[in-house]
């Protein structure tokens, strides 16, 4: 139990630095000697995932995160996050998956849904 709750942690930190503004630390501090991107708009490599970064918060610097749920099975962590680029706007709905190996994340894949302005039920995304 110790190791899911410490992977759920490294994820939250890793994602929560990385993206309020201080990529470079997230990956010196949470990424290990590799970083494998799933998403096929993005490449492989902590670099790329910086220059992302960066470029997103520069494009929308009120972005905001926030993580709705943590879940962690075996060496795998998911995330449910509501990510809103700028004030007033419903955003996105997040899950992510990352793979966690000797306590670095090494591993992402993501699905990425825009929060529709109505809906056919009275349910929330999150």
């Amino acid at each position: 139990m110790a190791d899911l709750e410490r992977n759920k942690q490294i994820v939250v930190d890793y994602y929560q630095t990385a993206f309020g503004g201080e990529p470079e630390k997230a990956v010196e501090q949470y990424v290990g000697d590799r970083y494998t991107q799933h998403n096929p708009m993005a490449a492989n490599g902590t670099e790329a995932f910086i220059g992302f970064v960066h470029w997103l918060r520069g494009e929308n610097p009120e972005l905001q995160l926030e993580i709705k749920r943590v879940l962690a099975d075996g060496d795998l962590v998911a995330t449910h996050s509501h990510l809103t680029l700028k004030p007033g706007e419903p955003g996105q709905a997040l899950a992510d998956f990352f793979r966690v190996e000797d306590g670095k994340v090494v591993e992402h894949w993501d699905v990425i849904q825009e929060i529709p302005a109505t809906s056919a039920n009275a349910n929330t995304m999150f």
